[in-house]
């Protein structure tokens, strides 16, 4: 059980902190626009560390493989084709002779196995 000086301590304390949120929405619009990328960086940093986060030892060894310093090049785009029968196809290499390339709309993550990367898929 806590004595009454530490409740009077506790509720004080849990008052300045609601006041002080409070006066910092009431003011949001002072200091929001100097803090939200800041905010934004801290946010990013925070949920999604990058090489500057890792051990010194290993902080060259991972900037070099993401520098493009490696020997494989980056994978082709992928692309939609759509052929004329209403078919769409997904390929990692120019659309074929009488298809239309279409835009993706950013869905599309893996390519399936086979020549070129190309597998038919039913349109919707």
């Amino acid at each position: 059980m806590l004595s009454r000086g530490e409740r009077i301590t506790w509720a004080a304390l849990a008052v300045l902190v609601l006041a002080g949120a409070a006066a910092a929405w009431y003011t949001r619009a002072a200091w929001l626009p100097g803090a939200g990328p800041w905010l934004e960086q801290l946010w990013r940093k925070s949920t999604r560390p990058g090489p500057e986060t890792l051990p010194p030892g290993k902080r060259a060894a991972g900037a070099g493989a993401r520098s493009g310093s490696g020997a494989e090049p980056p994978p082709p785009p992928p692309r939609k084709c759509l052929t004329p029968d209403g078919r769409v196809v997904y390929t990692n290499q120019p659309c074929p002779a009488g298809t239309r390339e279409q835009a993706l709309d950013g869905a599309l993550s893996v390519l399936p196995s086979g020549p070129g990367g190309a597998a038919p898929q039913p349109r919707p």
